[in-house]
């Protein structure tokens, strides 16, 4: 069985506080931290919930934004797998704002054992960090709001996720989905070798109702896929499209949610 414990989302739960950012904790043949939250909400959130991260040992980063990894400076002393472009200097374009990580590639291998891969990599024998996913599709990850420190586009191509097997499927765990939902799932399928999704979690970098959400919810229901839990940078507008095809339940900080 595979359970996600949530330690932090864009909504509080019944003892839990909530920023804007993610972190989960996923149980399955190996325990991991995934995101590290926008600050240390993540540990006492943790604590709330009379769980331990001194005793997790592995630490994934989805990708290098602010709201996912600003919590690895309350972490040390720890296994940290990322994409190598994760620790590039990240803005928006509107505003020049900083939206990167708080530490340096240097840094960061001081504070952790760090493993960069750009290439999928096996966490354990459920497990794999997907690293750079292909886009293949025509209709996501056209367009971004992000740059580099030196003005160029930033298409976040260090946006990963993690495929799960399940004895029911296949369960895709996703930071915020630059690189796209859609894609990320058919990449998992095509690593793992494994057609059937039971269920995706996480962000899905969807902000309205429009067409990129509607080819998502369509390939959603060609794939059959049973259990969906869009979160965090998933808006209004599509999270309600969402409901009113697949019914779903909002994800809330505390959340422990089975699979």
């Amino acid at each position: 069985m595979l359970k996600i414990t949530v330690l932090n989302d864009n909504a509080p739960g019944n003892i839990c506080g909530s920023e804007h950012g993610l972190s989960y904790i996923v149980h399955a043949d190996k325990t991991i931290l995934f995101d590290a939250s926008p600050s240390d909400i993540f540990l006492k959130n943790a604590q709330k919930l009379n769980i331990s991260i001194d005793s997790i040992d592995t630490v994934v980063l989805s990708h290098g934004h602010w709201d996912h990894g600003n919590g690895l400076k309350y972490l040390s002393n720890k296994i940290l797998i990322t994409h190598p472009d994760s620790f590039q200097k990240k803005y928006r374009k509107k505003n020049r704002s900083y939206i990167g990580l708080p530490l340096s590639e240097e840094e960061a291998k001081e504070k952790f054992e760090l493993i960069l891969s750009k290439k999928p990599f096996k966490i354990s024998e459920q497990i794999t960090f997907l690293g750079e996913i292909p886009r293949t599709n025509n209709f996501e990850a056209q367009s971004t709001g992000f740059e580099l420190e030196n003005g160029a586009e930033d298409f976040v191509l260090d946006d990963s996720a993690l495929a799960v097997n399940t004895k029911k499927g296949l369960v895709v765990i996703s930071g915020c989905a630059h690189s796209g939902i859609c894609n990320i799932i058919e990449y998992a399928r095509k690593i793992t070798k494994q057609t059937q999704v039971y269920g995706v979690i996480g962000g899905f970098h969807l902000k309205e109702n429009n067409l990129q959400t509607q080819k998502t919810i369509e390939y959603f229901k060609q794939l059959r896929i049973s259990k969906i839990y869009p979160s965090h940078c998933t808006a209004l507008p599509a999270l309600s499209a969402f409901y009113q095809n697949f019914k779903i339940k909002q994800v809330l900080s505390g959340n422990i949610i089975y699979f």
